[in-house]
């Protein structure tokens, strides 16, 4: 239910409809969050067994793509709002007032799910491009232009969309300070296009909201007598309803996954795979225990207890001399690597 307590955050401002910038762009990084996610779970799937699940990572953009049409159509129709913006306690509303009519749903459900999804394929599109540019270092024969029409469109899209990409992010950023400043009641060009703006909800609207679930509820016995569309009805908002409770549930945890697999977080782990394999120590047998004796810790200077390796570097120490030191230093104590607490590896010696 913790979609219907989101209105709190503005319960305080009475009668005042348009919510805050800070509201109307959490709600647009919700959705932005469960995307990479499900495609990060997709792909862990596709690891341990491809042959059971390689087509969830393959068509993940289109299966997704798909939930979403369904989990939004199913909230526009009974909320007036998308998923994120029901969650945050926002509706839709005509311009001139009124209630939602099926134009603005249809308009609001195209641009929350394909043009999102059409976005992405151009997106990687130009990607695949510039990575064909760069391995072929930019040579393309006046031959293979002539002879094929769709390389010439293909350069003139690798050429043409940064331009579009940098004039849509424009406009956004257009909307959003004239919404922060009052100069539009829409934070985005799209919700212009719909013919829509957004408004908290009141605590009527809440109210309405609640006696909708329980009549659905008690709809649901029905269904049987309904036919064969009824119940692709009900299966439809059945699952739009169990996909909107798991993320209601599960928005905390995606936006944990969201910082775990950040850039600032991964940094670490891409320098420390690209460093260079350490060389192996000096060792001298002239009877003395010299610091980088096999038999002796290179950081207390006895010999080992616990033998304990730092994967990072492949040198062994003392357990606890190594613990030490990198929980408080964060690198090899010989190499100087970037290391970490999870790097140590316990070695277990036969007697």
């Amino acid at each position: 239910m913790a979609e219907f307590g989101a209105h709190l955050t503005t319960a305080g401002t009475e009668g005042e409809e348009k919510p805050s910038i800070f509201e109307v762009l959490a709600q647009e990084s919700l959705m932005t969050a469960v995307r990479p996610a499900a495609k990060h779970a997709s792909k862990i799937l596709a690891e341990r067994n491809p042959a059971r699940y390689g087509w969830l990572y393959r068509f993940n953009d289109e299966i997704y793509t798909l939930l979403d049409t369904l989990l939004q159509h199913h909230y526009l129709k009974t909320y007036s709002a998308s998923f994120a913006e029901n969650f945050y306690g926002l509706k839709r509303t005509p311009i001139h007032g009124g209630e939602l009519r099926n134009q603005h749903r249809l308009k609001s459900l195209a641009f929350l799910t394909l043009l999102p999804y059409l976005k992405l394929k151009l997106d990687q599109k130009f990607e695949t491009l510039q990575e064909e540019e760069a391995d072929t270092g930019g040579i393309i024969s006046d031959a293979i232009q002539e002879q094929s029409l769709w390389k010439k469109l293909e350069r003139a899209f690798r050429l043409v969309y940064p331009y579009i990409h940098m004039g849509w992010e424009s406009a956004m950023l257009y909307y959003q300070f004239a919404y922060i400043f009052d100069k539009s009641q829409y934070h985005s060009p799209l919700l212009r296009l719909a013919g829509v703006k957004l408004c908290n909800l009141s605590a009527d609207d809440i109210q309405i909201q609640q006696s909708k679930g329980a009549l659905e509820t008690l709809a649901g016995g029905g269904a049987s007598n309904q036919g064969i569309a009824g119940l692709l009805g009900k299966a439809a908002a059945f699952t739009a309803v169990s996909v909107s409770s798991a993320l209601s549930v599960g928005v905390f945890f995606l936006q944990f996954l969201e910082w775990w697999y950040s850039e600032e977080n991964q940094t670490t782990a891409r320098a420390v795979s690209s460093l260079p394999a350490p060389p192996p120590p000096l060792v001298t047998h002239d009877g003395t225990a010299p610091r980088f004796h096999p038999a002796v810790c290179p950081i207390c200077g006895r010999v080992r207890t616990n033998d304990t390796a730092l994967s990072t570097s492949g040198h062994v120490y003392c357990y606890p001399c190594i613990y030490n030191f990198v929980q408080k230093h964060r690198r090899c104590p010989i190499t100087g690597y970037p290391s970490a607490v999870d790097h140590l590896i316990k070695l277990y010696l036969p007697d």
